[in-house]
């Protein structure tokens, strides 16, 4: 690229726009031709073309998978332009990433029906007026066999057993099929087409976005910037949020359970969701947080104010008045909510850990058993310490587990 002659005020842009990008990245790559992409974009008026992929194999996001959208949108108010890929041809085929074992390829109607679902969501966060959805079915499919020779002629075996998750199934003698070698392949094919100058990810797609850059070169086109973000911990304040692990956000949850879940995550972790969540100015969020270190301001207030910026993202100003009250109610209160989900249980004994399960306040036994362990299960208010109680429900009590979650039996 050309060297560029900028005034004192477009270098001053550039210096803005790259220390909004920086905020919460793990890492960029390289962070030089960032800086002269955006020389060029400011001294041009050119946007940048901004690449996130989404392979809708699941039918529903949570705010884990929101951390890119938000960077997304952050690059959005900078002026940029997003290309949205809806991954309607390599979600058939399912990212290999950090996985121990060949994905389960799914049909062309499930990806559709979670693809749909996937576009009614992102744009909770991203801008529709500086977003190109894109289904890259679209020129994926019309590869012939002799296109996907040449582009499988690009890499080396070698190179693709350099990502990690391939190095250990092979040592172990676990199964890799081919197909699986080209998704990397087709996600990079995705940045020649679209011509992108930044694509973003995951730290654990570092292998993916770098293939982008190694394809587009091959192709004799700039190559792309790879912005790597963190992965959000749970609930836990451990794992990766996850809905196996039963230690995630959703998105299309309801305001009562998105704005308690948000009050309960460690406060050492709060800060973190601020900067990778939040469209809060960052010298905003550092007020705050030396607010809070001083012991000038109440952690919990600053987590409030978290929670009623992501409800009404996601759930809309009504919601975060509703949920507001909720928690006052409940969680200062201590008072058992009125409005609880009713669920009909038989007029018998039954194991605690069953009912938990069965009431879908657990998603397994084990989880039910660690819940009990952790003195977080209430019957009428009443701590369960007895993981092995057979109880007998009588019509209208209520089980609670945690400090959200209720249910109210009623008998069949």
């Amino acid at each position: 690229m050309e060297e560029l002659q900028l005034t004192p005020e477009q270098e001053a842009e550039v210096a803005r726009q790259l220390d909004v990008i920086r905020r919460g990245v793990a890492e960029i790559v390289p962070e030089s031709e960032l800086v002269e992409k955006l020389r060029h974009s400011v001294a041009t008026g050119t946007p940048l073309r901004v690449k996130l992929g989404m392979d809708p194999t699941a039918a529903d996001i949570h705010l884990g998978h929101t951390v890119v959208l938000h960077k997304v949108r952050q690059l959005q108010d900078l002026g940029h332009r997003a290309h949205l890929v809806i991954g309607n041809f390599t979600g058939r085929i399912g990212d290999p990433t950090d996985k121990s074992e060949t994905r389960k390829q799914l049909s062309e109607d499930e990806v559709q029906r979670n693809a749909q679902t996937y576009v009614t969501q992102v744009y909770k966060i991203l801008d529709p007026n500086k977003t190109d959805i894109v289904y890259n079915a679209d020129w994926l499919g019309p590869l012939n066999f002799a296109d996907v020779i040449r582009l499988a002629s690009t890499l080396t075996v070698a190179r693709m057993l350099e990502r990690e998750d391939f190095t250990k199934r092979f040592r172990e003698n676990r199964p890799i099929h081919i197909h699986e070698f080209f998704y990397p392949l087709m996600q990079a094919y995705d940045s020649v087409h679209l011509h992108t100058d930044i694509e973003l990810g995951g730290t654990d797609q570092k292998f993916n976005l770098l293939m982008g850059r190694t394809l587009q070169k091959e192709f004799g086109m700039p190559m792309q910037i790879a912005i790597m973000m963190p992965l959000l911990e749970g609930l836990d304040g451990v794992h990766k949020m996850s809905k196996s692990l039963g230690n995630y956000i959703g998105v299309d949850e309801s305001p009562n359970d998105m704005f308690g879940k948000m009050m309960s995550i460690p406060d050492d972790l709060m800060f973190k969701y601020y900067e990778l969540l939040s469209f809060r100015r960052t010298d905003e969020i550092e007020a705050m947080r030396s607010a809070v270190a001083s012991g000038q301001t109440n952690p919990r207030d600053v987590k409030m104010a978290l929670a009623e910026e992501l409800v009404n993202r996601f759930l809309g100003p009504q919601a975060v008045k509703d949920a507001v009250a909720h928690w006052h109610q409940v969680f200062q209160s201590g008072a058992i909510p009125e409005d609880i989900e009713e669920v009909q249980v038989p007029a018998e004994p039954v194991w605690i850990v069953k009912l938990l399960v069965d009431c879908g306040l657990a998603a397994s036994n084990s989880e039910a058993r660690r819940s009990i362990g952790e003195g977080a299960v209430r019957i009428n208010g009443e701590k369960v310490k007895d993981v092995d109680l057979n109880f007998t429900p009588a019509d209208g009590d209520v089980l609670q587990r945690g400090k959200r979650q209720f249910k109210r039996l009623r008998l069949q």
